[in-house]
């Protein structure tokens, strides 16, 4: 099965790293292509166009930033399919609003080619381990054909429903993540006054029976943002965070659910980006709310 990557951001590279440790045939294509020189000298073959991608490959996995990237390398001109898509299998992995894969899908679908969403759980780091969460929307016998490729990038893979359903799964996955950010720069400004060491606070915080996973995995980078006031890591960006809130407001409000807490947090995240904040790594929240946002 030949494989094509469009999109080669850090999750894209990961992703498109683990399939070559594992002698994957692999052709990438990128806005930028010197994003992609890493896996080109890992044997990685270049692509012109995401029209020349889609047609020489079997399988095209896209990771990209957002809806309007998914109608670019998609829909135009030189897009995905643009060129001979016929029986071809496409697989987004980015977290858009359950509305744009279900219209995906009737695109990709008229013109005789495969979709399933598949938006991932997990970062780079369980990127390049094949341990990312697959969330997956479409059809069971189209799972069931690149099932065998979504085990060696995910260690679980749920089919969850018909297109739309894994965009809903990964934005309820998230939300929780979202919002113990703003919980975790309230928390912080409590034990401000104590002075103590913030990898010590942190090391307290994540053994406690109010430490979520996050804290464990990524406690070590935290405490070094809070000391240093600044990360100079980037694993999600705040505006990535604010696009997602929104997206899972607007699906609460599609479903006619009601979500104080995201709203608020969300609130406050757009607080933080307006003071220069959006191109930042997500712990640099808690440096904002401690020295700007969390005065009474």
């Amino acid at each position: 099965m030949k494989v094509g990557i469009a999109g080669i951001g850090k999750m894209g590279a990961a992703v498109g790293s683990r399939l070559l440790s594992l002698g994957h045939e692999l052709t990438v294509w990128n806005r930028t292509a010197e994003r992609a020189q890493p896996l080109l000298a890992a044997g990685a073959k270049w692509a012109e166009s995401p029209k020349a991608l889609a047609e020489s490959v079997d399988v095209v996995i896209t990771l990209l930033t957002n809806e309007a990237a998914l109608d670019e390398v998609y829909g135009t001109e030189t897009g995905l399919l643009s060129g001979r898509v016929m029986d071809k299998t496409f697989i987004d992995m980015s977290t858009v609003r359950p509305a744009k894969p279900q219209e995906m899908a009737q695109r990709i679908q008229a013109l005789g080619a495969r979709f399933l969403e598949c938006p991932v759980g997990g970062s780079v780091g369980p990127a390049k381990e094949g341990k990312l969460l697959g969330f997956v929307g479409g059809a069971q016998q189209d799972l069931h054909a690149v099932r065998a490729l979504l085990d060696v990038i995910c260690r679980r893979v749920e089919h969850v429903g018909p297109h739309g359903s894994g965009a809903t799964m990964k934005l309820a996955v998230n939300l929780p993540l979202m919002v113990y950010w703003q919980t975790l720069g309230e928390a912080l400004s409590l034990v401000e006054p104590l002075g103590l060491d913030p990898q010590r606070v942190i090391d307290i915080l994540s053994d406690s029976s109010g430490g979520p996973n996050m804290l464990k995995v990524r406690g070590a980078m935290i405490a070094k943002t809070l000391t240093e006031k600044k990360s100079d890591q980037i694993t999600v960006n705040v505006a990535t965070m604010r696009k997602d809130m929104q997206a899972m407001l607007d699906q609460g409000q599609t479903v006619q659910r009601s979500m104080p807490l995201t709203a608020l947090a969300l609130q406050q995240f757009e607080s933080a980006a307006q003071s220069g904040l959006d191109g930042k790594d997500c712990s640099e929240l808690l440096v904002w709310w401690l020295t700007q946002g969390n005065r009474a």
